[in-house]
């Protein structure tokens, strides 16, 4: 057998290769006739059904493929079989036609021919199935046989594989994309638009938050109709948050090193099909009838006031690097949608997934704001939160925060009004920017979590960096005319230990991600109260309800935007598995008997009464940073610290090692004004918060601080006591449990 490097053909010149003779691969099947095309139209990009010339009903399909020299849209019957229709017409590198007699339902696919020459980055295969990009509803799902892949998979030269082309045809082991027609006007519905400062984020996976609740029927458990049902969102609204961001719910495809080893991608950033919802979330079935299940469940969130913000993943595709499966773009134009290295064979790498989608290519910038444009237009979702963002802040290889993708987002007339989030940060050199992005942006604040985790273990050298988190972090996103709300605050996220395996584990126990544990960080800060994993000695459990008490009232007490991961608030556990995203089961999967536990009951109901605290004092939502300066004859300021000796706190004792820090919040100064135009008065608060082992003595500030103080929240309770709190005198003494939180009302 020759080796593919002899088979090389020189740059420039096709080369079809196959990694089997013609006969073993056995004939093609017979291609019915093609049907009539007519020109139709370059825009809108994706298959559109409409009313064509004369009254025909029909189907556009436009398809950006600059370098492709032929493209033919494929289409399905219901028993598989495929009649091709060429796009002839070429408007601006944009191959269209119109196909009469096409309607909604119709599965389709496009072929894409062109030269074979991987060395220049060019890898055209018509052999192999294309999913559209604009693809607005997907068909079946993604296995990855051989079939699938443009080159030989299992060439015996793998470093030269990805050079030789394969010719067996991937239709049927591939998706199809569906015509779909909506012409939904969304009149009907009122979007809550709940301003960043009142937000209160729940992030949540579709198919985890209901599949074992008993309240939804079990046909809609795992599904947009799941979450949309009545029992699904009573939790939601009795909890209290404002929103709900989605783990990702684009079309995505499952790696192949899981499906080998029998396991699934469960958290979905692997995607493939950015205007389509993920058919496996759908009641409906995956004919078309997922998009108005999405709108749907969308119609009934935003009803009980609940805004939805979609996780997306726009950085990188399903498609891998050089050997991974060829599904869409990479046989589409791999040139123009993916970064490349010097040597065009490889993909640069800013995400860890293989590959990178370029985004400074106009039309790749197109295809990603047409979908987020999509998605709030057509969909419509209130927001989104970028996977990875710094890779799409990328120029040419820096992180550039005057990139197009920033640029042409900030100047958006849709885009700039809805919720923008980043994770700003990637896996390439210089990707990590928290803080760094401009305004209307606001960031996953890792820093927040790592600290605020750091502080409750009792490891941090002083208490200087929990000040700054407990506060807006405005070292980080006091610049720019940014606002306390760009920091969105987190002590959990899907990715890493949930709330109760934080204080549960120290080390990672991802032994069922089939990975020999190596997967996941290893650097949790967490504690696990003196007992690794779950504990039949009442002492750890009764310390460890206490610590995520303590986890809780930081978070919703702190200004920001806050965060719960979903079932944090119900004791979830995922057994100590850090690295949860392959794990499609009761690891993942929310166990709502949690609620029938009386210990559980109590976190989830202090969880409830922290958010409806928020909601109802401003000045736990400020809209502004603390300035820290007297606003008022008698020297009171609208933020103050204090020592457990009840004095404030000098430039010493924030670099002295300390457990105890006292934070006051006056309700007096808070900045704004009311819609009415009226001065925004709140009360005013004193948090003390004790990570010691022992009890400690605090005094409590005096005048003009306050005259007393009301205890409103007291995390070494299990049970909240009903209002009103104990009273106690301003500059008397208390005593503050070990390792607990207590808010005081200034009476």
């Amino acid at each position: 057998m020759t080796s593919a490097a002899e088979q090389r053909a020189p740059a420039g010149e096709p080369a079809a290769r196959s990694g089997q003779p013609a006969a073993a691969n056995g004939a093609r099947r017979a291609v019915p006739p093609a049907p009539a095309v007519w020109p139709g139209t370059p825009t809108p990009l994706g298959a559109r059904f409409r009313v064509g010339p004369d009254g025909v009903a029909g189907t556009n399909f436009a398809l950006w493929a600059a370098g492709a020299e032929a493209v033919r849209v494929c289409l399905f019957d219901e028993r598989g079989r495929e009649t091709q229709a060429p796009l002839t017409e070429l408007t601006h590198e944009i191959w269209h036609g119109f196909v009469p007699g096409v309607m909604p339902g119709q599965r389709y696919g496009y072929r894409v021919d062109g030269r074979w020459d991987p060395w220049t980055g060019a890898r055209w295969n018509p052999a192999k199935l294309l999913l559209d990009p604009y693809a607005r509803a997907v068909d079946g799902d993604f296995a990855l046989p051989p079939e699938v892949y443009g080159h030989v998979r299992d060439w015996p030269e793998q470093q030269v594989a990805d050079t030789v082309r394969d010719e067996r045809d991937s239709a049927p082991y591939v998706p199809k994309g569906v015509v779909v027609h909506d012409d939904d006007d969304w009149s009907d519905d009122r979007r809550p638009k709940t301003p960043w400062a009142d937000s209160v984020i729940y992030e949540l996976h579709v198919r985890g938050f209901t599949k074992l609740h008993p309240g939804v029927p079990p046909e809609l458990r795992g599904t947009y109709a799941g979450l949309a049902h009545p029992a699904a969102i009573e939790h939601l609204v009795a909890l209290g948050v404002t929103a709900v961001e989605l783990l990702p719910v684009h079309q995505f495809a499952h790696e192949d090193h899981l499906l080998r080893r029998g396991l699934r991608n469960y958290w979905g950033y692997n995607s493939i099909g950015y205007f389509a919802p993920h058919a496996a979330y759908a009641a409906t079935g995956t004919a078309g009838g997922q998009v108005g299940e999405f709108k749907r469940m969308v119609r009934a969130l935003h009803a009980a006031g609940i805004e939805v913000i979609l996780d997306v993943v726009y950085n990188h595709t399903a498609e891998a690097g050089e050997l991974g499966p060829t599904l869409s773009l990479k046989g589409i134009d791999n040139r123009g949608y993916y970064r490349l290295q010097d040597d065009p064979r490889r993909y640069a790498d800013y995400t860890g997934c293989g590959n990178t989608l370029h985004v400074v290519q106009p039309q790749v910038l197109r295809l990603i704001t047409d979908s987020l444009r999509y998605w709030v237009t057509e969909m419509g979702v209130d927001g989104f939160r970028f996977d990875l963002a710094a890779a799409l802040a990328r120029s040419m290889h820096d992180v550039d925060m005057l990139s197009p993708f920033l640029a042409v987002i900030a100047q958006d007339p849709v885009l700039r009004r809805v919720k923008l989030i980043a994770e700003p940060w990637d896996v390439g050199s210089g990707g990590y920017q928290v803080g760094a992005f401009p305004p209307l942006w606001t960031e996953w604040n890792d820093r927040y979590r790592d600290t605020v985790r750091d502080f409750w273990r009792h490891a941090l050298p002083d208490v200087r960096e929990m000040g700054y988190r407990l506060s807006g972090s405005s070292d980080l996103y006091a610049w720019g005319g940014r606002r306390p709300y760009a920091s969105v605050n987190f002590v959990t996220a899907h990715d890493g230990f949930t709330l109760r395996d934080l204080v549960s584990y120290e080390r990672k126990h991802n032994e069922a991600n089939g990975e020999h544990n190596r997967d996941g960080t290893g650097d949790n800060r967490s504690w696990n109260c003196g007992a690794e994993g779950d504990s039949d000695d009442e002492e750890v459990r009764a310390l460890r309800r206490r610590q995520l008490r303590n986890l809780l009232t930081t978070l919703l007490l702190s200004t920001g935007v806050p965060m719960l991961v979903a079932g944090d608030e119900l004791g979830r556990t995922q057994r100590g598995n850090n690295n949860a995203y392959c794990q499609d089961n009761e690891i993942s999967w929310l166990d709502w008997s949690l609620l029938e536990e009386p210990g559980w009951r109590a976190l989830s109901d202090l969880a409830s009464r922290l958010i409806a605290l928020r909601h109802r004092h401003p000045v736990l939502r400020r809209r502004a940073f603390f300035s820290g300066r007297a606003h008022s004859a008698d020297g009171l300021r609208d933020l103050a610290w204090f020592t457990p000796h009840g004095t404030e706190m000098t430039e010493g004792d924030w670099y002295a090692p300390a457990a105890t820090l006292g934070m006051y919040l006056s309700g007096r100064d808070i900045p704004g004004r009311d819609e009415r135009g009226a001065p925004v008065v709140d009360d005013s608060f004193l948090a003390v918060l004790h990570a010691g082992d022992r009890p400690t003595r605090f005094v409590l500030p005096g005048p003009p601080w306050a005259e007393r103080y009301e205890v409103a929240v007291d995390t070494s309770r299990e049970e909240q006591a009903g209002e009103p709190g104990t009273i106690h005198p301003a500059g008397g003494e208390i005593t503050v449990p070990a390792r607990a939180v207590l808010l005081l009302r200034v009476a």
